[in-house]
């Protein structure tokens, strides 16, 4: 297939040398802007897609976008959420939701993992925030800390998965659809998701019977639920606002963003948990999160240019459908492909550089763009729970001083459970179009 990719593109060191350099920059550990941003610079230099003069501008051109304006509003939104004290509201309900199960707190835990993605659109942030509130207690329940720890980094995979999703306005942009559009398509698959990792869970609990509980009586669980939304119904307001904000069409996901933000703040002031002293560390924290995806889009997007200058996705798509023209094992191959890069590099470079490739590829085989949008964020947010660079196994390792490699091994089933739900989508496109207009379909 290599050679025939070769030939049909003409490969020169245009195109091997940047690839080399950056496969160098990150195995030194440069940061993946800059090892992108080099590799991009370089291509388009050697490779005359885009003059020297111009590389400049052309950065910037990259996130000249109104779509990109709901990135750091829903952050914030998250941010403030926590800072707050909302977020525990969700423990609250949730936990009282699921408090007649055996696991109920376990399952609570990735309940409102949920809530929290319905929110921030940030897989990291969900992580950090729900293990912060969960995960001494989930040991305390009698599960295992690597385990417990590999049950809050699998919810919060839901964080880029369930709408508002921060990688769903990414793809988006660069392919030139709706983000509302993907958020409507992304609300069944992303309920599949959280509904995988719960029954993941329930299984492995049951087997191992690491919690127990399960006995409260019917009057008993209804009267907890009443007063946990009693004292918690008014944080359910933000992601309200914005699901009905989106999916009515009345609101675009930027002003969705700038809405829960307000209410978010104003909430906070009447609760008597935020202050303006807390603002400037809110927007310094959100400014840090903003500040590592800009970058990489800035980069990603003059790197996807030349690729596409240089004839690469066609090149890919003339070499694959060489091999076979099947379309059950040319989706199957996309998702392996992408599988492999959602373990060795972040979800947006990944969305900027792929997307673009394999976009002709599932085209050619006549698959819904729509449903190939779906599937592909969803295949990579499988790599947020697997070495190597699996983002959450970081995140909850650095909150908790668990070893990577413990936690990795105890994620093994959300893994595989979440892999079926990838070919589900992948097969079945009804599970990414029900929720549209025809005209999507």
């Amino acid at each position: 297939m290599w050679n025939t990719f070769s030939q049909t593109v003409d490969l020169g060191w245009d195109f091997y040398g940047p690839v080399i350099l950056f496969v160098v920059l990150v195995a030194l550990a440069v940061p993946i802007w800059a090892a992108i941003g080099s590799a991009a610079i370089v291509m388009l230099i050697w490779s005359g897609a885009l003059p020297l003069s111009l590389v400049g501008e052309s950065l910037f051109d990259g996130i000249d976008a109104f779509a990109l304006t709901a990135v750091p509003l829903f952050i914030l939104t998250g941010d403030v959420l926590v800072r707050t004290g909302l977020s525990r509201k969700f423990l609250n309900v949730a936990e009282a939701l699921t408090q007649f199960a055996k696991g109920g707190f376990g399952s609570a835990t990735v309940l409102v993992c949920g809530m929290f993605s319905a929110i921030s659109g940030s897989d990291a942030a969900g992580a950090a925030a729900v293990g912060r509130m969960t995960i001494d207690r989930l040991v305390e329940s009698g599960y295992p800390r690597p385990y417990a720890c590999a049950l809050v980094a699998a919810g919060a995979c839901t964080g880029i998965l369930i709408p508002p999703s921060i990688a769903y306005i990414i793809i988006g942009l660069v392919l030139g659809i709706s983000a509302s559009t993907l958020f409507m398509a992304a609300l069944i698959p992303g309920m599949l998701i959280l509904l995988s990792i719960l029954i993941t869970n329930i299984v492995v609990n049951r087997i191992y019977g690491y919690e127990g509980g399960g006995n409260v009586g019917f009057a008993e669980y209804f009267v907890n639920l009443g007063r946990a939304l009693a004292s918690g119904w008014y944080a359910f307001i933000v992601p309200g606002i914005i699901f009905y904000g989106i999916f009515s069409g009345r609101l675009t996901p930027t002003e969705a963003g700038a809405t829960a933000v307000i209410v978010t703040v104003i909430l906070g002031f009447i609760l008597g948990t935020l202050k303006l002293a807390d603002f400037p560390a809110m927007l310094i924290s959100s400014a840090k999160v903003n500040g590592v995806i800009l970058p990489i889009i800035a980069f990603s997007l003059p790197l996807a240019q030349a690729l596409a200058i240089m004839g690469v996705p066609q090149g890919f798509v003339t070499a694959v459908t060489g091999l076979t023209d099947d379309p059950a094992t040319l989706i199957l191959l996309m998702i392996l492909i992408l599988i492999a890069a959602g373990c060795v590099m972040e979800t947006t470079p990944n969305i900027v550089i792929l997307a673009p490739i394999l976009k002709p590829l599932a085209d050619n085989i006549g698959m819904n763009e729509i449903q190939f949008c779906i599937m592909m964020i969803t295949a990579l947010g499988v790599g947020f729970i697997t070495p190597p660079l699996g983002l959450n196994l970081f995140v909850v390792s650095g909150i908790t001083g668990e070893s990577i490699l413990r936690i990795a091994w105890r994620a093994v089933p959300f893994v595989f459970f979440m892999l079926i739900v990838v070919l589900l989508i992948a097969y079945i496109p009804a599970i990414s179009t029900t929720m549209l207009p025809d005209v999507y379909k």
